[in-house]
């Protein structure tokens, strides 16, 4: 699990949203940010990808990525983007085939920086 979110990591701020896609099982779905209705699906998943490596944001880690002995990991990091950082923290589930199934992020108004 903490490989793959390195994979994440490493593959989005390579500007390759396929790679990140890649991580993702076909039914998966994302909450970003948690309380927004969820994306869902690999179409969706990859839409949402592509227009977030197209913005130039790029990732830094804030600590280092944690796993559970269960099927969840999770990682603080920033978002930098020209004008802002965001601050977040994702947490992910994996199934049997080590594909992430939900990616939840962690964020809201006041993780924003300008």
């Amino acid at each position: 699990m903490k490989a793959a979110l390195q994979a994440y990591v490493d593959g989005f701020n390579a500007g390759d949203p396929a790679v990140v896609v890649a991580l993702f099982a076909d039914d998966a779905t994302i909450e970003d940010p948690v309380g927004n209705p969820p994306i869902t699906g690999r179409d969706a998943i990859a839409e949402f990808y592509a227009n977030n490596v197209a913005s130039g944001a790029k990732l830094s880690l804030d600590a280092p990525i944690r796993g559970s002995h269960g099927n969840a990991a999770a990682m603080a990091f920033t978002v930098e983007m020209p004008n802002m950082r965001i601050r977040v923290i994702d947490v992910m589930t994996f199934g049997d085939d080590g594909k992430i199934s939900t990616m939840r992020a962690h964020w809201g108004p006041a993780d924003i920086e300008s």
